[in-house]
């Protein structure tokens, strides 16, 4: 039984799903692996420079989101495609600005 205020789903909805599931797995299936990879890379980038941007800084989930994209970009070496290149620089950026931020914090 769905919870209260909600409805079951008929057939038809429970197949319209199945389809939307299926057409979205197609999709991530037409885009090389590389990319997606890089795409969360780039999002461990950006929450890395929120928790930067914040007065004061979040020094401690700043280097998580940091160290976890320094694991996939150092480990995955010679494996991230066309992107690599880029990563490798959004890297080092962010470990820079990181470095400058918790020196001017007093860390």
């Amino acid at each position: 039984m769905p919870p209260q205020g909600e409805r079951e789903l008929s057939a038809d909805d429970v197949a319209a799903l199945q389809e939307e599931l299926q057409e979205a797995q197609r999709e991530i299936l037409s885009v090389p692996a590389s990319a997606i990879v890089a795409n969360h890379v780039i999002g461990l980038f950006q929450l890395a420079a929120v928790h930067l941007q914040v007065s004061p800084p979040n020094l401690d989930d700043a280097r998580l989101a940091i160290d976890a994209m320094g694991v996939m970009v150092d480990g995955l070496q010679g494996r991230l495609g066309v992107d690599e290149g880029t990563l490798e620089d959004a890297l080092a950026q962010i470990r820079l600005a990181y470095v400058q931020i918790a020196g001017g914090a007093g860390e």
